[in-house]
């Protein structure tokens, strides 16, 4: 399944319903939720961040496997490889801190796989998450 909007918070809720949709029933409560906080963090970003001149559009692709749900947010903003980046210390006092880089942290403890690749001028972001 696949579908694209407007990269507006305005379609949150839209995009929270479309990939929670195809996750009823396949999911423990606890994972639902998990991939629930996964796309919020995700869709946040994209709309605050990758565009230059919003807003650009999201398309969101669901797919599944035996065993697993994912989900690619693809987006062809401003260049951005979430991954790339130092996980931050979360060791380190509040204060001490950079800014920023928390989400995808949280992105990446909660999944069971995170995924990012540049293709045809986009960014295509991947999250899956096991069955069960």
């Amino acid at each position: 399944m696949e579908r694209t909007w407007s990269a507006t918070l305005d379609h949150m809720e839209d995009m929270r319903q479309f990939i929670l949709g195809a996750a009823e029933g396949k999911l423990s409560p606890r994972r639902e939720a998990h991939l629930d906080l996964a796309v919020e963090e995700i869709v946040v970003n994209i709309c605050s961040y990758a565009y230059e001149i919003p807003p650009g559009e999201i398309t969101v692709r669901v797919e599944e496997t035996e065993d697993s749900l994912g989900v690619e947010f693809i987006d062809n903003g401003v260049p951005f490889d979430p991954l790339a980046a130092e996980e931050p210390d979360v060791t380190r006092p509040l204060a001490d801190r950079d800014q920023g880089g928390l989400g995808i942290l949280l992105v990446r403890r909660v999944m069971d796989e995170v995924h990012y690749r540049r293709e045809g001028g986009r960014n295509c972001l991947r999250i899956a998450v096991k069955k069960g």
